[in-house]
């Protein structure tokens, strides 16, 4: 099995951690402008729109910088990563966040890292040492195990839509990041938008809400941070560091990313966040800097 090498000169880590930080970051806000979003919007509509505006914006750059047409083998993954970043998370994130608030969905992202991890391994890019799944392990648990009981040990069918979006999204970033090595990931993230646009924009246009009038600031708002932000400015820096220092290790990133999000959904939606999930999110950068020494 063919396996990428990761550079492992401290600029190079250091560069690949960076990059991955602030794709987190630009993540973390994902959810919580979704929920905005689909309080007024069909979310159907915003699956499709962000990923149809995102797609204009991604042809635009392709055509600047005269980017080359990728290969029949990059067209089979950017298809494979449009699958998982472009469709399949935007939708289910959307679709549960009909019925659960932001705080509800994104202690989900936990598991996004052992999922990205997982699919880094089946696919041959990464090949970490076992520590590093003890320590991967421990992250998510920690995150999972706080998000259920904090619940209230309950399970809804908005939890198996927030599945399916991780187990997409993982697939997605593995594929991507892998493919950001061979095309970058200005080209990356612009085909795999571009290759999605006939579906997306003509989605958006069946879709496109009757009243504009009627859809407050706040909706659009939330609707165009999706759109520039986490379908496109978000991947630039993500699968970035994802082909810099392995997908399996800047993943673990991730964990952080949902206390970031809580941070966002208590800040900007006035959603509670009990004080034992920031004594949590602690021990959940341990467990990222230790899964990072051990990868």
């Amino acid at each position: 099995m063919a396996v990428t090498t990761v550079d492992a000169r401290p600029s190079t880590e250091l560069r690949a951690w960076a990059h991955g930080a602030v794709g987190m970051l630009i993540f973390s806000a994902s959810l919580p402008a979704t929920r905005v979003a689909v309080e007024a919007l069909d979310p159907y509509f915003v699956t499709a729109g962000r990923a149809a505006f995102a797609g204009l914006l991604g042809a635009g750059l392709l055509l600047l910088t005269r980017a080359p047409w990728p290969s029949r083998r990059d067209w089979r993954d950017l298809a494979l990563a449009a699958f998982g970043v472009v469709l399949g998370f935007p939708l289910f994130t959307a679709l549960a966040l009909r019925y659960v608030p932001a705080s509800h969905a994104i202690p989900f992202i936990g598991l996004l890292p052992l999922a990205t991890a997982g699919f880094a391994v089946l696919i041959g890019q990464d090949r970490p040492r076992p520590l590093f799944w003890l320590f991967a392990t421990l992250g998510s648990a920690l995150v999972a195990g706080h998000a259920w009981i904090a619940g209230g040990l309950t399970f809804e069918v908005a939890d198996l839509l927030m599945l399916a979006a991780i187990v997409t999204c993982g697939f997605g970033y593995a594929v991507g990041g892998k493919l950001t090595s061979r095309l970058g990931s200005l080209a990356v993230i612009s085909w795999a938008l571009v290759l999605s646009l006939p579906v997306s924009g003509a989605a958006t246009a069946l879709l496109w809400p009757a009243d504009l009038a009627a859809v407050p600031a706040a909706a659009w708002a939330g609707f165009g941070y999706v759109s520039l932000f986490s379908m496109f400015v978000g991947f630039l820096f993500w699968y970035r560091g994802l082909a810099l220092g392995g997908a399996a290790r800047i993943g673990q990133l991730q964990l952080l990313q949902t206390f970031f999000g809580l941070g966002l959904a208590a800040l900007l939606l006035d959603e509670a966040v009990a004080p034992l999930t920031w004594a949590v999110a602690g021990g959940v950068a341990v467990m990222v800097f230790a899964a990072r020494k051990a990868a």
